[in-house]
C-alpha cells in the first residue's frame, strides 16, 4: 500500500470519529417536524461561488485553490460567524464533490475536512446549514444517457455514502439537499417546446434519484435515519416542480422539505442587457410583477404547503445590477423574501464574495437591505405556522 494512500485512509478514519458530539455520540434529535426546522430557519443566505466552483483550469494540488477560484476568500470561522451577526438563520453550503476525487469517486479527505469544518463553525455559529450536491462539473447531463446511466448513480451513491458517513452524527441543524438545479434534462424533454413527448421520462428519472437519495441516507446510520432533508425541485422551478408529474419521494420518517429557486423574471433577475430570448427588464414592483409572484408563491401553497409538505426558496436575487437602480433591486430583494418568509417558507439569499456580504470584514454591503430583512425576520405572522 502507498504511503499516500494509507495517510488518506487514517485521514478518513479520523474525520469519521471527530463529530460534534464525539466519535459514536451522535447529537439528540428532537421531535420538532420539517415544517417546524424550516420556520426555524428565518432568512437564509449561501456561501455562493466557493466550494461548488470548479473547472479543468484549477490547479487541483489544494482544496484553497477550488476555493477561491471563483473570487471568494479563504472562509474564515469569523466570516461564518458574521452571517449569524448579520442575523440569518440558515447558511446554504453548495459544494462540487468531484473536485480532487479519486476515479472510484471517493471524496479527497482534504475536501471533506475542509467543508466538515465550515459546517462545524456555521453550527457553532448557531446556524442551520443546508449542504448538497452542487452543479459539479455538470455530470449531471449523462444521467439522460441510457448507457451512462449506472455509472451516474454509482457516483451519486458513493458520494452520499460517504456524506451521510461524515455527518452522521450531527444533529438537526444539518439537512441535506438532494441535488441542485440540475434535476432536468433537455435532451429527454425540452421543457420550452410545449411538446410532452419525453417529459414522464425526465421527471421519473428525477424523482428515482430523489427517491435514492432518501432511502440511502434513511438507511445509513446514526442521525442520518431522522435527518430533515431536501428535496431538489424539476430544474427547481416553481411552475415544473408543482407539475402533477414531480413526486415527493416515499419517506418513512416524513421529514422531507421540498426545494425550488426564484429568479423570476428572469430578464430582470439574470439579463442586464438584451439577449436574443428577452429583452433586459431594469425596473420592477409593477401589478403585473407582483401579480406573477403572488401566483408562484400561491403555486407552492396549495401543491406543497397546504399537504404539510415545508417549501424552502434554495435560491432567490439578482444576479445582473448593472442596468438597475439600488433601491429597484432592494424592492424585489425584500419583497421576494418578505412574501416567502410571511409564506411560511425560507428565503434563502444568492450571494457571493462583493454582492451582498463582504468575506473579509464580516460587513453587509447595503445596511438599509440588511435592515430590512432584519424587519422581515421579526415577524411572527406566519401563514403555515
Amino acid at each position: 500500500m502507498k504511503i499516500s494512500r494509507l495517510t488518506a485512509l487514517l485521514t478518513s478514519a479520523v474525520l469519521t470519529c471527530i463529530s460534534v458530539a464525539g466519535c459514536g455520540n451522535a447529537e439528540p434529535m428532537s421531535e420538532k417536524t420539517t415544517m417546524e426546522i424550516v420556520q426555524d430557519m428565518g432568512l437564509g443566505i449561501n456561501l455562493g461561488n466557493t466550494f461548488e466552483a470548479c473547472g479543468d483550469w484549477i490547479d487541483s494540488s489544494s482544496v484553497t485553490n477550488y476555493e477561491t477560484a471563483w473570487g471568494s476568500p479563504v472562509i474564515a470561522k469569523a466570516t461564518i460567524q458574521g452571517y449569524a451577526d448579520a442575523g440569518f438563520g440558515v447558511l446554504r453550503v453548495p459544494v462540487a464533490w468531484s473536485n480532487m476525487m479519486q476515479v472510484d469517486y471517493t471524496i479527497h479527505p482534504d475536501y471533506m475536512a475542509r467543508v466538515r469544518e465550515i459546517v462545524d463553525w456555521a453550527i457553532d455559529a448557531d446556524l442551520y446549514v443546508i449542504l448538497n450536491i452542487h452543479y459539479d462539473s455538470g455530470w449531471w447531463t449523462d444521467f439522460a444517457v441510457p448507457e451512462k446511466k449506472d455509472e451516474c448513480m454509482k457516483k451519486y451513491t458513493r458520494i452520499w455514502e460517504q456524506i451521510t458517513d461524515q455527518f452522521q452524527d450531527y444533529g438537526e441543524k444539518l439537512m441535506f439537499e438532494s441535488l441542485n438545479e440540475e434535476g432536468c434534462w433537455d435532451s429527454l424533454w425540452n421543457r420550452y417546446s410545449g411538446q410532452t413527448e419525453g417529459k414522464a421520462e425526465a421527471f421519473g428519472l428525477l424523482n428515482e434519484i430523489n427517491q435514492t437519495f432518501v432511502d440511502l441516507v434513511r438507511d445509513s446510520g446514526g442521525n442520518n435515519a431522522k435527518r430533515h432533508l431536501l428535496i431538489a425541485g424539476y430544474a427547481t422551478d416553481i411552475t415544473l416542480t408543482c407539475d402533477a408529474e414531480f413526486k415527493m419521494p416515499d419517506d418513512p420518517k416524513n421529514r422531507c422539505a421540498v426545494s425550488v429557486h426564484y429568479y423570476t423574471p428572469s430578464t430582470f433577475c439574470i439579463l442586464d442587457k438584451d439577449a436574443d430570448w428577452g429583452k433586459a427588464k431594469s425596473e420592477w414592483g409593477s401589478p403585473r410583477d407582483l401579480q406573477e409572484l403572488e401566483q408562484q408563491m400561491n403555486l407552492l401553497k396549495t401543491t406543497f404547503l397546504d399537504k404539510g409538505i415545508p417549501v424552502i426558496v434554495g435560491e432567490y436575487g439578482v444576479a445582473a445590477r448593472k442596468n438597475k437602480t439600488a433601491a429597484t433591486i432592494n424592492l424585489y430583494l425584500t419583497t421576494v423574501a418578505e412574501k416567502i418568509y410571511d409564506m411560511g417558507m425560507c428565503p434563502v439569499l444568492w450571494d457571493c464574495e462583493g454582492d451582498w456580504y463582504q468575506r473579509e470584514t464580516q460587513t453587509f454591503l447595503d445596511e438599509e437591505l440588511l435592515n430590512a430583512y432584519r424587519e422581515i425576520a421579526k415577524g411572527t405572522d406566519r401563514a403555515a405556522a
